[in-house]
């Protein structure tokens, strides 16, 4: 497998990779005759004059070009939702739902997609969406592209086969897998079912963060992102090639398969990580940093230091703050917060809140630690502690996330989720001195 070296922020440095000797073009991308009598064409992931850093772009050599297909027909599937969201569903209240439950009868990736919630925009391309997805068959004679956003997959039980125009990756439960926009896959299951959690951003492409002050070090190494190295299929037959456009899924008939891309080059290509190798920045003094010091990934928007999405995560890690409230302190803030488990327990919410399931924070809703978790961390001696048994993640957002009505009507979700705070008491004593 090669090994991606970019920096995603954009710069996306040059990969190349061939399943036959020869088959990489040389000099012009497009000569008048491709070796072994193959197709070049190209795959664009940014606009034709997006400055040289941010230019995402590559070159396929294939069997035959992705224009050979029939005509695309809409697919009804009630649980996938597109922009505009509607606000009726989305109360200021605070949210959890447990893991959204199998279905009862076989369905792979893309028909066991649901949306939870979403917002900005298609068309003007800013915002995102939520959606859960739960396969119980692999993808056998279907294949799909996104053609609204770039899909960043967090796997949180059973491993996935994703086998793209670009090659294969595997990705299981504390892993990512980003696959961006256009480009054709098939996942296959590799063991007998698979959950998870979906972020589709619809705006600019995720990059690594700015390091700012912690320097050359810390957080996502570059080196650790991965890409796969070229694969392709000969096969014809009669195969269903499904889309995602304008928030509706269309389907046309095909008549072989689109993963028959022998050799790629360029800066365009799905990737995968390892989340165990996020090197986590935290305090050795007192206090915690803001959780954007979790930053995996992100999204920038058009307002320089606000995120149009943000993946944040909370690994294993040392706490040794001394005379500090260790849990996530009780706050509000601009960013609407969508939480899921990966697997162990979160530090804030220990019962409750379990691998699979998914709380909902929204712009200046109040959150924090439940009344068992406060009155644990108040009375605990402050020792060196080390969380081992956690993954937890967040999408970010500026924007508000938008309830979809399956999401807001599911019997998955708690209804009883506020109580976790009403044990909170009062302890204030007018002459007490902390």
């Amino acid at each position: 497998m090669n090994k991606h070296t970019a920096n995603l922020k954009g710069l996306g440095n040059h990969h190349e990779s061939e399943a036959l000797e020869g088959a990489l073009v040389k000099g012009c991308n497009s000569p008048q005759k491709v070796p072994y009598g193959l197709y070049a064409e190209q795959l664009s992931g940014s606009a034709f004059t997006s400055p040289r850093h941010i230019n995402l772009s590559s070159w396929l050599y294939r069997i035959r070009p992705s224009v050979l297909h029939g005509e695309f027909h809409p697919v009804l599937q009630t649980d996938l939702a597109g922009t505009p969201f509607d606000l009726a569903y989305t109360p200021p209240t605070q949210m959890r739902w447990d893991p959204m439950p199998y279905p009862a009868v076989p369905r792979s990736f893309i028909e066991g997609l649901v949306t939870l919630a979403g917002n900005g925009s298609i068309e003007m391309q800013g915002g995102a969406a939520i959606h859960l997805y739960c396969a119980t068959r692999s993808m056998h004679n279907e294949f799909f592209y996104n053609a609204d956003g770039e899909f960043l997959i967090v796997p949180q039980e059973g491993a996935l086969r994703f086998k793209t125009e670009f090659g294969s990756l595997d990705a299981k439960p504390g892993e990512l897998i980003v696959i961006p926009r256009g480009i054709k896959f098939q996942v296959q299951l590799i063991a007998e079912k698979a959950r998870g959690y979906i972020c589709e951003n619809f705006g600019s492409p995720f990059r690594l963060p700015e390091l700012g002050v912690i320097g050359a070090n810390g957080l996502a190494n570059p080196r650790d992102f991965h890409i796969p190295s070229a694969a392709f299929e000969d096969r014809e037959g009669n195969f269903i090639l499904i889309t995602k456009f304008q928030g509706q899924l269309w389907q046309a008939a095909i008549n072989h398969s689109p993963l028959d891309v022998v050799a790629w080059h360029g800066t365009y290509a799905p990737y995968k990580y390892d989340l165990a190798l996020f090197n986590t920045i935290n305090t050795v003094s007192f206090d915690h940093p803001d959780p954007s010091i979790f930053t995996v990934l992100t999204s920038p928007s058009p307002v320089q230091g606000v995120a149009n999405i943000d993946f944040v995560i909370f690994p294993p890690r040392w706490m040794v703050a001394k005379d500090t409230f260790r849990p996530p302190y009780y706050h509000r803030n601009i960013m609407s917060e969508y939480m899921g488990l990966i697997h162990g327990a979160y530090d804030a919410k220990e019962t409750g809140f379990v691998p699979g399931g998914g709380s909902l924070h929204n712009c200046m809703s109040a959150h924090g630690p439940d009344a068992a978790a406060f009155n644990k961390a108040v009375s605990a001696a402050l020792e060196p502690e080390y969380y081992d048994n956690t993954l937890a993640f967040m999408f970010e957002s500026r924007q508000v996330w938008r309830l979809t009505p399956a999401a807001y009507n599911a019997d998955f979700r708690q209804k009883d989720y506020l109580a976790c705070w009403q044990e909170l008491k009062s302890h204030f004593q007018a002459k007490s001195i902390a």
